[in-house]
């Protein structure tokens, strides 16, 4: 298949896929996420044994979402929003082989959440990630609340949702969020390095491996994100998140009740 803002290269048993955005900063819209679903699929059913997962251009890796689009959503709508995105995120999770993200700038957002449902992270010095939402008036709502904590421990995770900070590549490193710091010449290298050795493991053994792993927090993870969903819908149409994006999308500081 094809997409329009999506790719899905291969190099033998390794899939690469990029959101091809770079005017926009590879921030997620609709079509986006659908096309990532369906490339994600595609992948498994092709049997990759490695799925890299990244952004086009040196500037991002997913800057967020389209906050464009997201500042008048419903309650309703920003549900199915929520629930398209979680949808993303743990097809990436649940998928049958290792997932790494190659982060190559920013991430933030969303992009930062599909980051952690990734199983690896490597990142170019340039890159800097967080979990913005606040300052939009809402929470994150595609697994971050779930995910963070247990890859940055409690007070990390709950310092970056509360106060939306960001980390840049080695402060994030330090966190736990990123395995590995390359230079930005080096992360394309370094990146198919990692997935060419996961891709060289036995295929079954890797796929037990993984759901082990992932067994470890199913059950208190499967309602803590049911949880999120519910939370992160009900605050679009707010007047917090009306004025967030507003603002956002008009360049100004926002303006809080």
């Amino acid at each position: 298949m094809s997409w329009e803002t999506v790719r899905l290269d291969w190099d033998e048993d390794v899939a690469t896929l990029t959101v091809d955005r770079p005017d926009a900063l590879n921030a997620l819209n609709v079509a986006t996420l659908e096309a990532m679903g369906e490339a994600i699929t595609e992948a498994a059913d092709e049997d990759a044994r490695a799925l890299v997962v990244t952004g086009a251009g040196d500037d991002a890796f997913i800057a967020g979402a389209d906050i464009a689009y997201m500042q008048d959503l419903s309650t309703t709508e920003g549900q199915e929003w929520g629930e398209l995105g979680h949808d993303v995120a743990d097809a990436l999770e649940a998928f049958p082989a290792p997932t790494i993200a190659a982060v190559n700038g920013y991430a933030f957002g969303g992009g930062c959440e599909m980051a952690i449902a990734c199983d690896l992270r490597v990142a170019a010095e340039s890159a800097v990630i967080g979990n913005t939402e606040i300052d939009l008036g809402i929470i994150p709502g595609w697994g971050a609340t779930q995910r963070l904590p247990e890859l940055v421990g409690d007070e990390t995770a709950r310092r970056m949702i509360f106060l939306g900070e960001r980390l840049d590549a080695e402060s994030a490193a330090q966190a736990g969020l990123f395995g590995e710091v390359v230079s930005d010449e080096d992360l394309e290298d370094a990146v198919s390095e990692l997935a060419s050795r996961i891709a060289e493991k036995p295929a079954v053994a890797m796929r037990a491996a993984k759901q082990a792993l992932n067994q470890r927090s199913e059950g208190s993870q499967t309602s803590g994100l049911a949880y999120e969903q519910r939370a992160f819908a009900s605050l679009f149409g707010t007047p917090d998140q009306r004025e967030g994006m507003s603002a956002f999308v008009e360049g100004r500081e926002p303006e809080f009740e």
